[in-house]
């Protein structure tokens, strides 16, 4: 207050109008020492402003992460429904494999009873060469099925796997900037 006291009565004992400059250009500069930030604080506008912004900024990102999560389910679904069509064309080609050895075992069979009725005493030993054959066959044939299963199953891990990542992120995300 005393300050104020002292700008009053310079300016009113000042003689002329470039004195009175002189004291109210000293006021200012006495002023500038003893806060040297005043022209670099924010005013309320300032703050509005920048919170107005920061709200708009945050509305764009929830969008942009809405549009990136429904996208993300999409891809998700039709992974699903590759993995689905993949396993049920499996399952036919199974079916199919074994109908295939089903004919193939019968016709076996037949053109086995007919061999043993004719050479009863060789072809026991080829008999049972064919069938440790078909056990084989058949157990290659279940290791390529189940190779092929896992590598759709880990296809399907490869995509969703980073797909949760992206989400659990994009997520994060979004709780931070909240």
């Amino acid at each position: 207050m005393g300050s104020v006291v002292a700008l009053y009565e310079a300016l009113a004992s000042a003689q002329d109008e470039r004195a009175r400059a002189r004291v109210i250009a000293e006021a200012f500069e006495r002023l500038e020492e003893r806060y040297p930030n005043l022209p670099e604080l924010a005013t309320q506008g300032h703050l509005r402003e920048g919170e107005l912004r920061l709200q708009k900024d945050i509305e764009l990102v929830r969008a942009e992460l809405k549009e990136t999560e429904l996208r993300l389910q999409k891809d998700i679904e039709l992974v699903r429904a590759e993995l689905k069509e993949t396993e049920l064309r499996l399952q036919k080609e199974i079916v199919q494999v074994r109908a295939d050895l089903t004919v193939q075992i019968e016709q076996l069979r037949g053109e086995v009873k007919t061999e043993i009725e004719q050479l009863r005493g060789d072809l026991k030993t080829e008999i049972e060469q064919l069938r440790g054959d078909l056990k084989t066959e058949i157990e290659q044939l279940r290791g390529e099925v189940r190779t092929a299963i896992e590598r759709s199953r880990n296809s399907l891990l490869l995509w969703l796997i980073p797909l949760m990542f992206a989400q659990v992120g994009a997520i994060a995300a979004l709780v931070k900037l909240l």
